[in-house]
């Protein structure tokens, strides 16, 4: 506001010296080269909003970090340096200088850092790492000298001995020198270098720099050497309790129908950070608005979950032959997934969400780290499960397998590198790709027999469930299962009946 005050009265001035007929050209020009100076000073000087002032308005504590007590438990250990100074001094430990935070987005590693300055009681500041980033050389550097300058200032203004600065995305600043052609780049990680080598235990107030990042393998390796980052603590996805302690912490004030079961949930969300179990709560709870309803029924979780997984519906109206086809293909993939893991369909849907038609959403029996040949081919048999049973039935196959041709692809590609197929243990790096890519073709094809001989006993059956799935839109699991037992007890009684009339036949 002020800047334009003055250009305003800068320019009514000079206005008003050429109307008295005074050559204002010099005193123009003179002008115009102060405004330049000062506003390539000021980008200079410029303190990002961010570091004015403390992040943490609202304190957040380890109790409220649900689903990660293992990396909650490595950095109180790590933390308690600066609570018990007396204690490490004693004992002649060198205090950590940086803790860098890695895993996958959405873990809470932002919020662990907030935690890490309320346990430590410290004065907190956050950054991200593009802030520090710019195209004249030399503002990345004043920036870093700007963000730790203001860490002491605060510290001080606020009687504390100590502050945390978080630096996020720091991959994009902190990236292996001499990888950028601009030496900007450089030139910032070198100062943020600096910055880190001048902390000591004597030094008041104390910072602890605390980094996170997506990308721990393209960082420089100056960064990560002992008296740098000191500590590496790996903020993972959450196993099912830790899913389930996250969804009692973001349950918690929110009017949940009696019948609503976590655990189950926490089941069903395999493979959800802990940004998306707040977003599926969240978005459960918009569903409840939206039906005008007082409590957040099942029902309502399951249809967030099929938002944060697919996305919204889509307003695509399929024709009814379409839609026929795309519920034997979904049925195909359930039976398939019903028959290698019992109870894992979770429920079965044909209505457009994203780019899918439909699809069936499975719950695994327990979180799983490591795989068998045999769980890779049973993926793979129920990744092809789809397009068989349309071929099955229909007599030909259509488009929209084509994601899962993809999945079934990669997972024979899984099976090859780790050694698990025909050809043995093998050199990835080395493998010609021809080998690779017939070896690749023969277990698809060997699992398309497979898949297709579980298939055939129950076609007809399928062709008879799809038409419900059309009529009903969705179909939960225990509903699937009930028809399922049904149909698998006929395939049986069929199968008994076969070789008799094959006996009487021959007699």
């Amino acid at each position: 506001m002020i800047k334009e005050w003055v250009i305003g009265v800068g320019v009514a001035v000079l206005i008003f010296l050429l109307i008295l007929g005074y050559n204002v050209l010099p005193l123009f020009f003179l002008v115009a080269l102060s405004v330049a100076l000062w506003v390539m000073l000021d980008r200079r000087s410029m303190i990002p909003p961010a570091h004015r002032e403390p992040a943490v308005r609202h304190p957040v504590t380890f109790d409220q970090i649900g689903g990660q007590e293992h990396a909650k438990r490595e950095l109180m250990e790590a933390l308690d340096f600066l609570r018990y100074r007396d204690k490490i001094k004693a004992l002649g430990i060198r205090p950590l200088k940086g803790i860098l935070l890695t895993g996958p987005p959405g873990t809470g590693k932002t919020l662990m850092a907030k935690a890490a300055a309320t346990y430590t009681d410290s004065v907190f500041l956050a950054a991200s790492g593009s802030e520090f980033v710019e195209m004249y050389v030399g503002v990345g550097a004043q920036r870093v000298r700007d963000l730790f300058r203001r860490a002491r200032m605060l510290a001080k203004k606020e009687n504390k001995d100590s502050a945390i600065v978080f630096i996020d995305e720091i991959d994009v600043v902190g990236a292996k020198r001499g990888q950028h052609s601009h030496q900007e780049y450089d030139q910032t990680l070198n100062q943020l270098l600096t910055e880190m080598d001048g902390m000591s235990t004597t030094q008041s107030p104390f910072i602890l720099v605390i980094a996170a990042t997506n990308r721990p393998d393209i960082l420089d390796a100056a960064l990560l050497r002992p008296g740098r980052f000191d500590r590496q603590i790996r903020v993972d996805l959450p196993d099912k309790d830790g899913r389930l302690h996250i969804l009692k912490i973001l349950a918690e004030g929110k009017p949940l129908s009696p019948d609503v079961d976590l655990e189950h949930i926490a089941r069903e969300t395999y493979g959800f950070s802990g940004a998306q179990l707040e977003a599926l709560v969240n978005e459960a709870a918009i569903i409840a608005l939206r039906n005008d309803k007082k409590v957040i029924e099942p029902w309502m979780f399951r249809d967030a979950i099929d938002k944060v997984l697919m996305g919204e519906k889509t307003g695509r109206k399929p024709t009814d032959e379409e839609l026929a086809r795309v519920a034997v293909h979904e049925v195909g993939h359930a039976v398939v997934s019903e028959l290698m893991r019992p109870g894992s369909v979770s429920h079965i849907t044909i209505a457009p969400r994203g780019n899918a038609l439909g699809f069936v959403r499975q719950i695994p029996d327990t979180d799983r780290y490591l795989y068998t040949r045999e769980q890779l081919e049973q993926q793979i048999n129920i990744a092809l499960a789809g397009c068989l049973a349309e071929e099955l039935h229909y007599g030909n196959r259509s488009t929209g397998a084509q994601n899962d041709f993809v999945q079934a692809s990669r997972l024979a590609r899984t099976m090859v590198v780790c050694g698990l197929s025909r050809i043995g243990i093998v050199d990835e790096e080395h493998l010609p790709e021809s080998v690779l890519d017939t070896e690749i073709r023969h277990i698809l094809s060997e699992q398309e027999r497979v898949t297709r001989e579980l298939l055939r006993p129950y076609i007809q059956d399928i062709a008879a469930f799809a038409k419900t799935v059309v009529e009903r839109e969705s179909v939960s699991g225990d509903e699937f299962r009930a028809w399922f037992a049904r149909a698998r007890q006929t395939a049986q009684d069929e199968s008994h009946r076969l070789p008799l009339a094959g006996a009487t036949a021959a007699t």
